[in-house]
C-alpha cells in the first residue's frame, strides 16, 4: 500500500525592518538559529543599503550567507526613509514630479537587480498615496508605466514582480490589484492577508484561495479589524487559523512572512515567539481542499 502524501507544511520568513536593532548578519543568524525558512528582506539604510559603496559585492557576500543559513529570501522595498530623509515614502510610482517617479522606478530597478543575484523568490512593491487633489486617473496611468517598466527589467532578470495592495494607497486592496494586473499582466500578488481586514471585501483566507496561483508573495502578521497596525500573531482580530488553513490547502510553496516594524525593541522575544505561535497554531488546523 503506498503511504499517503505528507501533509503541506508553510515556510516562514521575517521581514528585516522588524530587526533594525540588530546588524544584518545577527538578524539572519537569529531568523536561522529560531528555525525560520528564510527572510524577507527591505533594503534599507540599516540592512543591505542599495546606495552605499560596492553593492555588487556586497550582494554577493550576502547571498553566500544565506546560503550557508540554508534562508530563503523576498526582497521588500518599503524603506521609510530611504529615498527621501524627510518625507516618508516618498517619491512613489505615482508622484507628480517626473524626477520622483524616476528616482523610484530606478531604486526598483535596482532592488530587481538584488533580488536576482539573491536569488530572491520576488521582490515586493507598492503604488503610493495619492496626493490632495491628486486625479487618480493621471495618478493610474503613471503607476502603470511605472509598474510596466519595473516588470519588463524583471523579466530580463528572471525575478518575479509582487505588487502588494495598501490600505490608503492608489491599489488598496484585492480589486485594485485586479485592475493593475489588467493593465499589466505580469504582476503577481503580494497578499498582506492582515490587509484583508482593514479595507476591501476579500476576507483574507477568501483572498489566499482566490488569488492562490498569482501569489507573488504574503505576509501573515495579525490586524485590528480596520486598523492598520501590524501586530504579532495572536495580539489582532485576523482569524489566522483560517488563513494558514486556506494557504495549505492550496499548497502556498513561497515564504510565509511577519511583518512587524514596529517591534524592533523586542525582537528578541517576538522573533521565537511569533513562530512558536504561527506553528502551534497551523498545527492546530484542518485543512479542507
Amino acid at each position: 500500500m503506498t503511504a499517503a502524501p505528507a501533509p503541506h507544511r508553510l515556510r516562514y520568513a521575517y521581514n528585516t525592518n522588524g530587526l533594525t536593532s540588530h546588524r544584518l548578519d545577527d538578524a539572519l543568524a537569529l531568523l536561522a538559529d529560531c528555525g525560520y525558512d528564510g527572510v524577507a528582506l527591505t533594503l534599507d539604510v540599516a540592512h543591505h543599503d542599495p546606495f552605499a559603496p560596492e553593492l555588487g559585492r556586497r550582494t554577493a557576500a550576502l547571498a553566500d550567507r544565506l546560503r550557508d543559513l540554508g534562508l530563503g529570501c523576498v526582497v521588500e522595498t518599503g524603506a521609510r526613509f530611504l529615498l527621501d530623509p524627510r518625507r516618508k515614502h516618498q517619491p512613489t510610482l505615482i508622484t507628480p514630479d517626473p524626477d520622483g517617479r524616476r528616482t523610484r522606478v530606478d531604486f526598483l530597478r535596482t532592488c530587481v537587480d538584488v533580488a536576482a543575484d539573491l536569488g530572491s523568490e520576488a521582490v515586493s512593491f507598492w503604488a503610493g498615496v495619492p496626493g490632495a487633489g491628486q486625479d487618480r486617473d493621471e495618478a493610474w496611468r503613471r503607476l502603470a508605466d511605472g509598474v510596466r517598466e519595473v516588470v519588463e527589467h524583471a523579466r530580463t532578470r528572471g525575478v518575479v514582480c509582487a505588487v502588494e495592495p495598501e490600505p490608503g494607497m492608489l491599489v488598496e486592496d484585492c480589486d485594485d490589484w485586479m485592475r493593475l494586473a489588467l493593465d499589466v499582466p505580469r504582476i503577481t500578488l503580494a497578499l498582506d492577508t492582515g490587509h484583508c481586514i482593514v479595507s476591501g471585501r476579500w476576507t483574507p483566507e477568501a483572498a489566499v484561495r482566490e488569488f492562490a496561483p498569482l501569489l507573488g508573495a504574503v505576509a501573515v502578521e495579525d490586524m485590528p479589524r480596520g486598523v492598520h497596525e501590524h501586530r504579532a500573531p495572536g495580539e489582532g482580530d485576523m482569524d489566522l487559523p483560517a488563513v494558514l488553513a486556506a494557504l495549505r490547502a492550496v499548497e502556498h510553496p513561497g515564504l510565509v512572512s511577519f511583518e512587524l516594524s514596529r517591534d524592533s525593541h523586542r525582537a528578541d522575544t517576538l522573533v521565537p515567539g511569533a513562530l512558536a505561535t504561527i506553528k502551534e497554531m497551523e498545527d492546530g488546523v484542518e485543512v479542507r481542499v
